[in-house]
């Protein structure tokens, strides 16, 4: 939501409305580094194992993953915490991965 300090989303209306901020301020550029954000809402998933709290990770991208091998580590041992990633390519990049 571009808030560091506090970066939740209420429902889907949250996460519209942080997606349209977002086409407002950010400047997408390479390279396309994915295991940092995951490996990051990892810790913070890690952190609620109550079942209080679900976390889904919705990733835009108009370009190619640059760190797949550190970003299919990241998912994988992000994959037993509660939490979804979803990624979307967006432009005319290869998106076919490896």
């Amino acid at each position: 939501n571009g808030d560091a300090a506090n970066p939740a989303c209420s429902g889907i209306e949250g996460v519209l409305e942080a997606y349209h901020q977002s086409l407002r301020s950010v400047q997408l550029y390479g390279p396309t580094n994915f295991a940092p954000v995951v490996n990051h809402v990892a810790r913070s998933a890690a952190e609620v194992l109550d079942g209080s709290q679900y976390f889904v990770l919705l990733i835009i991208t108009d370009g190619v993953i640059s760190d797949m091998a550190q970003t299919k580590e990241a998912i994988v041992n992000a994959a037993k915490l509660p939490m979804s990633i979803i990624i979307v390519g967006v432009g005319q990049a290869e998106f076919d991965g490896e």
